[in-house]
């Protein structure tokens, strides 16, 4: 738990927290107090440690915010996540944009697989909505710019559903090659033309499981990582399915993959809309779809902004930075 003290004088704003657990306080500081650092320079005020105790000085308004930062935080920590600075940074993004929003809501959504490093949780009001999506909706949607977690978060979901025996087999796919997958022009067999186009939902795959073990379960066809073409003529039940870089596929492919899906199956569709490589007489499925299935109540749409990029802070600032151009 955490006591506040508040003071104010003529010309100055303060308030106290008294935090109680100081094991949960020392990850909370961080190394050398770093995490505190860390909001002071960001927020704007200045911070004083004392012993359990910490005063917040400056703008009232500033103050408000590194104090709901520190005491969620605090919380998030009791309940056994283990905070890094990354995600000191991320907190405060989120609170900026969602002043109202508990932390504990997000950070202790785990998504109950783990990967070499650490627990999968949300980053964001809208990643969180995505997770509610998913596990709530057959078919979802989602739509936003790189680094924002939208085919990890989808992996993720989907490799804990197959783990808890939800679904018998995960199938990842994506357009092999924008603007129809014409193959032909690359070097070596089928496979070796295909795969540098897959190669990003190997490297998710891979960065949440064991490779041995997820190399067994694609030998034994329980996860099937494929083009797009590969999915005609096919009806897949007990799956979760997930169509990645849907912004390249055309009308016609959308509507091929989307009546692919069978009973007890799970469909994930993810894409950039601001990234389309199809030729200009295509229209792209993704953007079609957005007018198309509005009105079906079972189908979800999730919009991400460069707000939840959760990748290199400059990653956030390009995608501003293009999204201005005239």
């Amino acid at each position: 738990m955490t006591r506040k003290l508040s003071t104010e004088s003529a010309d100055k704003n303060f308030q106290s927290l008294i935090f109680e657990d100081n094991d949960v306080l020392k990850i909370l500081f961080g190394e050398r107090d770093s995490n505190v650092r860390t909001v002071e320079e960001r927020v704007g005020v200045h911070i004083h440690v004392r012993g359990n105790q910490i005063t917040i000085s400056g703008d009232e308004a500033k103050i408000g915010l590194a104090a709901k930062l520190l005491t969620e935080i605090y919380e998030v920590i009791k309940g056994g996540y283990s905070v890094y600075p990354v995600d000191i940074a991320f907190a405060l993004r989120i609170l900026k944009h969602n002043p109202s929003v508990n932390l504990k809501d997000l950070f202790l959504d785990n998504i109950p697989i783990a990967t070499k490093k650490r627990f999968i949780t949300p980053k964001s009001v809208n990643q969180k909505r995505y997770i509610d999506a998913m596990r709530k909706h057959d078919i979802v949607v989602a739509i936003g710019p790189a680094g924002t977690g939208k085919t990890y978060l989808a992996m993720a979901l989907a490799i804990a559903a197959l783990m808890n025996k939800e679904v018998e087999r995960i199938i990842l796919t994506r357009p092999a090659v924008e603007a129809g997958e014409k193959l032909g022009f690359l070097p070596g067999d089928i496979v070796e033309k295909i795969n540098p186009y897959l190669r990003p939902l190997y490297d998710a795959l891979h960065d949440m499981m064991d490779f041995e073990k997820a190399s067994r379960l694609i030998q034994n066809g329980i996860i099937e990582v494929a083009p797009l073409a590969f999915m005609r003529g096919r009806t897949l039940n007990d799956s979760f399915i997930i169509l990645d870089e849907a912004q390249n596929t055309t009308s016609e492919q959308m509507k091929m993959f989307l009546t692919r899906m069978g009973f007890d199956s799970k469909v994930v569709i993810t894409g950039d809309i601001t990234q389309i490589d199809l030729p200009p007489e295509k229209t792209s499925g993704l953007i079609e779809i957005q007018e198309i299935l509005k009105s079906i109540s079972g189908i979800r749409f999730i919009y991400f902004s460069s707000i939840d990029v959760v990748r290199h802070p400059l990653v956030q600032e390009i995608i501003d930075a293009y999204s201005q151009r005239p």
